[in-house]
């Protein structure tokens, strides 16, 4: 669905308002969402989905994914889940997957971001160097 300049910045201006802080308050977002389908403005539709795609975007910034080669313990996993939380923020929902192809070490993902520490990671790197 193709989105209007309008409605893409309304839904902007309305994802602004659901923030409490720097942290998007749900129940603030419901309240939004359920006056948006009531009065039902212009181009309502699109702002619900520009809305929504705003909201998804912010719910996967909060998630975290930790590949290893093998199970790492409570401890290990604490102490990067509280690395991760001193650079984004609290609220992380962290997932641990085990990766054996990756040999030792970690990749993690948050969000968009990717941080390649794994011995896979390195010898691709150094392979591509030569």
């Amino acid at each position: 669905m193709k989105i209007s300049k309008a409605a893409s910045a309304s839904a902007r201006r309305l994802f602004g308002l659901c923030h409490t802080g720097d942290r998007l308050d749900e129940a603030k977002l419901r309240l939004v969402a359920a006056r948006l389908v009531e009065a039902k403005p212009r181009d309502y539709p699109a702002i619900l989905s520009a809305l929504l795609r705003l909201t998804r975007l912010a719910f996967e910034r909060r998630q975290v994914t930790v590949e290893s080669a093998v199970e790492l313990d409570a401890a290990s996993r604490e102490r990067v889940l509280a690395g991760l939380a001193k650079q984004y923020g609290p609220d992380l929902v962290a997932q641990y997957l085990i990766t054996p192809s990756l040999l030792g070490g970690l990749r993690i993902r948050v969000g968009n971001d990717v941080f390649d520490g794994s011995v896979k990671g390195r010898l691709e790197r150094f392979a591509n160097s030569l």
